[in-house]
C-alpha cells in the first residue's frame, strides 16, 4: 500500500521511511515498542509509535504492536503504566493510557479500511474505554489512575482527561462503524467536554506549567473556535520560543520535539495551517544523522538532552507531517472540521437523551 505523498523539502527534509524504519528497528519481535533501545514501554507512547508506523505504511508492524497490547490487557480493561520486555515494572493503571488504544485503532481503520482488524481490536478497545470511564467523577473530569493496590488517585489531570476525550470520540466512531450502540459513552463524553471547557478549577493546576495542559484541550477538540484561538494566543509566549519550538515546562529552558510536533497538530486541527507549517519547519535541523529527531534540547546553549532516540518523538513528527501534507487517509484525524462534519454521535445522542 503506497498512499504517501512527498513532504516538501522547503518545509522539512523529513525522510518518512527512515524515521518510521527506526521505530520498526526498535520494536521488539513480539510487537512491543519501547521508548528507546533497552528502555521502558508505556501503553500511550506505544500506541503513538504504532500510529507512526501506520503513517509510513508499515502496517504489519503496527498490527503487531496493537496485538501486543491486546495480549497484555488486564481483566479490568487497563494496562500497567510501564513494561520492560513485556514484564510490568510499574503496576499503576492510568486512565488515559488505557483509553488511547481507541485512537490508534480508529486511526489504523481510517488509513486501511481494514474492518476485520477493527473487529479484532474492538473488545480490547471497548474494555479500555470502560476502564477510563469508570474513573470519571460526577463533574465529568477523569481521575488519573488506580494505584497498584487498587485505590483511586483523586487527582484529575487536564492533559490526561483531554487525551481520554479524544479517545472517547474515536471509540464512539468505532462503535458506529461496527453498529454498536454505546449511549453511556456518549454521556461520559458530554460530561467530560463540559468539565474540560468549563471546570478548569477541578483539575490539578500544578500541571499548568506543562505545555500539554495548554494545548491538549484544543488538540482533542474539547475547546474549539474562538475560545481555542484565544487559549493558544494567550499563552504562546509562555511556552513557545519562536524559531525553536515548544518548552515542555514553562519555567525550564528545555524544548521538546514531541510537544512541538503536537502543537503543529493542534494548529492544523484549528485550521491554522500556515502557522502550523512554520512551527513544523523549526524542527528541520533538530535531527540525528540517521534522520530521526532529537527528543529535546536546552536553549540557548543547544545541548541535546536526553540523547536517546525516542520512538514516540519520531511518531509525533510523522503524525504532524501527515496532518500538514496528507500522507494518509487519516491525515485529518485531529481536525476540528472533520469531527464537526461527522454525525457519528447521532444515535448515541438520541439514546442518551432518552435515558436508555
Amino acid at each position: 500500500m503506497n498512499f504517501r505523498t512527498p513532504v516538501p523539502r522547503s518545509d522539512a527534509a523529513l525522510d518518512v521511511e527512515s524515521v518510521a524504519g527506526r521505530i520498526a528497528e526498535i520494536q521488539r519481535s513480539d510487537g512491543e515498542i519501547p521508548w528507546h533501545p533497552g528502555g521502558k514501554t508505556d501503553p500511550w507512547d506505544h500506541v503513538e509509535a504504532a500510529m507512526g508506523l501506520t503513517v509510513a505504511g508499515l502496517l504489519a508492524e503496527a498490527r503487531r504492536a496493537y496485538r501486543w497490547l491486546a495480549a497484555r490487557q488486564n481483566t479490568d480493561g487497563s494496562w500497567f503504566s510501564a513494561y520492560r520486555q513485556g514484564r510490568p515494572v510499574d503496576r499503576t493503571r492510568e486512565s488515559h493510557l488505557a483509553a488511547y488504544l481507541a485512537v490508534g485503532v480508529f486511526h489504523y481503520h481510517r488509513v486501511t479500511g481494514d474492518r476485520r482488524f477493527l473487529e479484532e481490536m474492538w473488545p480490547s478497545a471497548a474494555r479500555a474505554v470502560d476502564f477510563a470511564l469508570g474513573l470519571q467523577t460526577p463533574g465529568g473530569e477523569i481521575h488519573w489512575a488506580r494505584s497498584p493496590r487498587g485505590d483511586v488517585d483523586p487527582m484529575a489531570l487536564l492533559t490526561g482527561s483531554s487525551s481520554v476525550f479524544m479517545s472517547l470520540k474515536c471509540a464512539i466512531a468505532v462503535s458506529q462503524c461496527l453498529g454498536v450502540c454505546k449511549p453511556d459513552w456518549h454521556r461520559g463524553y458530554e460530561r467530560l467536554a463540559h468539565a474540560i471547557g468549563n471546570r478548569p478549577q477541578h483539575f490539578n493546576m500544578a500541571k499548568a506549567r506543562f505545555s500539554m495542559d495548554w494545548f491538549y484541550p484544543v488538540l482533542c477538540g474539547a475547546i474549539r473556535g474562538e475560545r481555542a484561538q484565544l487559549r493558544i494566543d494567550r499563552q504562546w509566549k509562555k511556552f513557545v520560543i519562536n524559531g525553536q519550538g515548544v518548552r515542555c515546562v514553562s519555567d525550564q529552558p528545555w524544548i521538546t520535539l514531541a510537544e512541538t510536533a503536537e502543537l503543529v497538530l493542534t494548529l492544523a486541527a484549528m485550521g491554522n495551517r500556515d502557522q502550523a507549517r512554520t512551527v513544523f519547519s523549526w524542527m528541520a535541523d533538530k535531527r540525528n544523522e540517521n534522520g530521526t529527531y532529537w527528543c529535546g534540547y536546552t536553549y540557548p546553549d543547544m545541548t541535546i538532552w536526553p540523547e536517546e532516540e525516542t520512538t514516540w518523538t519520531d511518531a509525533a513528527v510523522l503524525l504532524a507531517a501527515d496532518a500538514l501534507y496528507g500522507l494518509t487517509p487519516a491525515a485529518d484525524l485531529f481536525d476540528h472540521a472533520f469531527w464537526n462534519r461527522q454525525d457519528v454521535f447521532a444515535t448515541d445522542r438520541a439514546n442518551a437523551a432518552a435515558g436508555e
